[in-house]
């Protein structure tokens, strides 16, 4: 008799060999994706946020900042070692020099406290104080012609090359080295002074000047010379543009340019 064969084929299967690519295959669609590939798609194509975005906009601008004013010290630090060593030893006088100037104002104050404590007529000496306090916030002011030691800078620009920014760099620097009182030509210079190019010359506070530019500084004069001498100054900058610069000290110094007194139309003191 002929045997038949149930239509379920109960062979047993056969398991692929190890090591066969179809084998790899199937454990590995059994596993998933890796670690490696599910950072990749976690990564790329980047997903950012408005918030991701703004911050990496900020860390740039910092870095481009940090970086701007490391190039600036650098350059500032390259000119102070290409300096002859009389030149640093310069500097570092007027820096004692400043630094003593600011201990000796503050001696001053503390002596102006200790006369107002022991003082017996304390309404006097309160009243002596404040006219030489007003005395002096009129020299800052421009409202009150000064005198005493100084000097005087003479600026010739035979190239007319000198702009608004020359005499601006020449002022702050008197101001950094204690200047208490600056007239350029007949301009009385205060802390709100500004300059501006105009045509052949400068106009400062609105009132044209012109070549030479003659500064009348108040102050110690052996703070205000080196403070302009310094390698890579103002004095430099200005032979650069082909001008020259004259420099005297005077143990005397006129600052006779008066500025109109302003008074203010909404501030009032807040003292009672």
């Amino acid at each position: 008799m002929r045997r038949v064969r149930s239509s379920e084929d109960t062979s047993p299967t056969r398991e692929p060999r190890e090591g066969a690519p179809g084998a790899e295959a199937s454990v590995a669609a059994d596993r998933g994706p890796t670690g490696r590939e599910r950072l990749v798609k976690a990564l790329w194509p980047p997903r950012l946020t408005r918030a991701q975005l703004v911050v990496a906009l900020l860390l740039f601008g910092l870095g481009f900042g940090l970086a701007v004013q490391v190039a600036s010290h650098s350059t500032g630090d390259d000119a102070l070692r290409g300096a002859r060593q009389e030149d640093l030893v310069r500097i570092l006088d007027e820096l004692d020099d400043r630094t003593e100037r600011l201990e000796e104002e503050k001696r001053g104050l503390e002596r102006q406290r200790e006369e107002l404590e022991n003082s017996s007529d304390q309404a006097e000496e309160a009243r002596k104080q404040t006219e030489e306090r007003e005395r002096r916030l009129g020299i800052l002011a421009g409202t009150v012609a000064a005198w005493g030691p100084g000097i005087t800078v003479t600026i010739a620009d035979a190239e007319g090359a000198v702009e608004a920014d020359d005499l601006l760099n020449a002022v702050q620097e008197l101001r950094a080295a204690g200047a208490e009182a600056i007239q350029v030509n007949d301009v009385r210079v205060v802390a709100g002074t500004w300059f501006a190019n105009s045509g052949d010359g400068v106009n400062v506070d609105g009132s044209r000047i012109a070549a030479p530019y003659r500064f009348q500084v108040i102050g110690e004069p052996q703070d205000l010379e080196p403070a302009l001498n310094i390698p890579g100054g103002v004095v430099q900058a200005l032979e650069k543009e082909q001008a020259t610069v004259e420099i005297e000290r005077s143990d005397k110094i006129v600052v006779d340019a008066l500025r109109p007194e302003e008074r203010a139309d909404y501030a009032r003191s807040s003292s009672r």
